[in-house]
């Protein structure tokens, strides 16, 4: 069982950047993938990027070359680095953590059994 806190959301304006952080804690010794995705009203929660037990990472095709997940191990934190941020990024975003996710499976949502809270982020024109 782990637990996870992000952190780091709020209103930036287009063209700028953000934070965000999750931090896990609970059984936190096993190995996990993790993935970032995000919600509006009406829609499924989108992939935005993930990385997984060897630290390989992959992304949304919408935020390619914008943003970067990284992690710190030694802190139990994940980050999503955000630039260049959109108006069509905005949405509540999750952090999600899973030991056993496919690589085909790191940006599906249903391929996640561990959740944070969300964090919103708005991104105003």
């Amino acid at each position: 069982q782990v637990q996870l806190v992000e952190s780091g959301g709020g209103s930036v304006q287009a063209g700028g950047s953000l934070r965000l952080s999750c931090l896990a804690s609970g059984n936190t010794l096993r190995p996990y993938s993790m993935g970032w995705f995000r919600q509006v009203p009406g829609k499924g929660r989108e992939g935005v990027a993930a990385i997984d037990t060897d630290g390989m990472t992959t992304y949304g095709n919408s935020v390619k070359g914008r943003f970067t997940i990284s992690k710190d191990a030694a802190k139990n934190t994940l980050y999503l680095q955000m630039n260049s941020l959109k108006p069509e990024d905005t949405g509540m975003y999750y952090c999600a953590a899973e030991p056993r996710a496919r690589w085909w499976g790191l940006l599906r949502s249903d391929a996640y059994t561990h959740w944070g809270q969300g964090t919103q982020v708005t991104v105003s024109s």
